[in-house]
This record gives C-alpha cells, structure tokens and sequence, in this order.
C-alpha cells in the first residue's frame, strides 16, 4: 500500500508541472501575440510619416551642436561693455531689447545687461588686454563704477527672469523703467520706474516725495524694489489718491 501510494503521488507531481508548464506557456504566448499586434498597430500609425522622423543619431548631433552654439564676444572697456559687430548680437537686441544698437552695427550693453548675458551663458566677455574677463573679475569692475549695483543688479535679473523688459531711466532721474510683458521699448511707453532699494536703507519722507514727483511727471507708476540680503526682491506700487 505504501509503494502505491508513494507511485500515485509522484504522477500527481509530475501531470501538476505538467500542468504548470503548460500554462506558462499560453501566458508567454499571449504576451508575444499581444506585443506583435501593438507593433503592427504603431507601424501602421507611422505609415507616410517617415519623413518627419529625425533618426536618433542626427538628432543627438543637433542637440550637440545647439549646445556648442558660441558665445558672443565683447569688450568691457571705459566703464561700457560693447559687443562685435555681429548677427548674433543683434538678434539680441532684436528679439529682448537686449542693448542698444550703434552706428557701426555693433551692440552696447549696460553693465546689468551685460552680467545677466554671462550668467546665462550668451556673452564672453574680454579685457582690453584680449583676455577672457571672469564673472567674478566683472563684478568687481562693475562695483566700483557703480557703488549700489548688486541691488540693482539683483532687481534687474529679477525682472527679466519674470518676463518684464527693463532698461535703465537715468533721463527720468531713476534707476530703470519697466515695461509690461510683451511690450518692447518702441513700441509703447514702461509702465512704471523702479528705484532698487536694500531693505536696511532709510528713506526720508523728502526722498520719498521726490520719487513720486518724478514718477507723476513721466506719466509712470512708481515701484520701490525692496532688496533683502538673500537677494529676494520685494515690489511695492504707489499710486497718487486725491482725497
């Protein structure tokens, strides 16, 4: 009775991977049938489109090459920064106001413009010795030919990265003046003028005054841009109320 047994169990066993063995391959099977007929389905999308598809070898060249587009060259010298008389530096201007454009076809830049261009990496900047002028080496000059210019700087870079245009306003008697996305100088009046302010600096009620003046005269709103020592700016808009 025990070797019947011990025989029945094994062939248990055995028609059980049987069994099992089988299953799988029916799920395999399935799996295939199903991957062959998404295939199909795909290629049939793709049918006439072959000629929008970019193979995967030139594309990583274009990306290559977009990554090795080169800087624009300019010199900083005499307290401003001007570029070479090229397309590239024009299409700057051309599409963000980006600079002035000379007589010569050349671009000069602020020293703000000119900063931000590097940090996004657009702009080489040389010495009047030829040689390649460091980010750092760059904000020391512009420090010392403007003494407040890390605020400003840090209010300009702001701006821009929000999308607004800002260009300096020393003609209005402020710092810069601003104008509303989608609106290049040219084409219609800034908005607003902008007095770049750190947050540990006192202004007298004279002061204030003054800028309200110069604001209302150009037909512009005022903004102070409050600047903490991370670099945060804070914007405040005053607006003359009549009583």
């Amino acid at each position: 009775m025990a070797t019947t047994k011990k025989k029945t169990v094994k062939k248990t066993n055995a028609t059980g991977a049987a069994k099992s063995e089988t299953s799988a391959a029916k799920k395999k099977k399935a799996v295939k049938k199903k991957t062959v007929k998404k295939t199909k389905k795909k290629t049939k999308e793709l049918e006439g489109l072959e000629e929008y598809i970019v193979p995967e070898e030139i594309e990583d060249e274009l990306l290559n090459k977009k990554a090795r587009k080169p800087k624009i060259k300019a010199l900083f010298a005499h307290e401003r920064v001007v570029t070479e008389n090229t397309n590239e530096a024009r299409e700057l201007y051309l599409q963000s106001r980006f600079g002035i454009v000379l007589e010569d076809g050349q671009v000069q830049l602020s020293l703000h413009e000119a900063m931000y261009l590097m940090e996004k990496g657009k702009l080489e900047i040389y010495n009047q010795r030829k040689k390649i002028l460091p980010f750092t080496d760059f904000l020391k000059k512009a420090k010392k030919v403007e003494p407040n210019y890390w605020v400003r700087y840090a209010v300009f870079k702001d701006m821009r990265n929000r999308g607004y245009i800002i260009k300096t306003a020393l003609k209005f008697g402020a710092d810069f003046r601003v104008y509303d996305r989608g609106v290049k100088p040219g084409e219609d009046h800034a908005r607003w003028v902008v007095y770049p302010v750190h947050e540990g600096t006192t202004l007298t009620w004279y002061e204030f005054a003054a800028k309200n003046r110069v604001a209302h005269s150009t037909k512009k709103r005022l903004m102070l841009a409050v600047v903490d020592d991370e670099s945060d700016v804070t914007y405040w808009e005053v607006k003359w109320v009549r009583p």
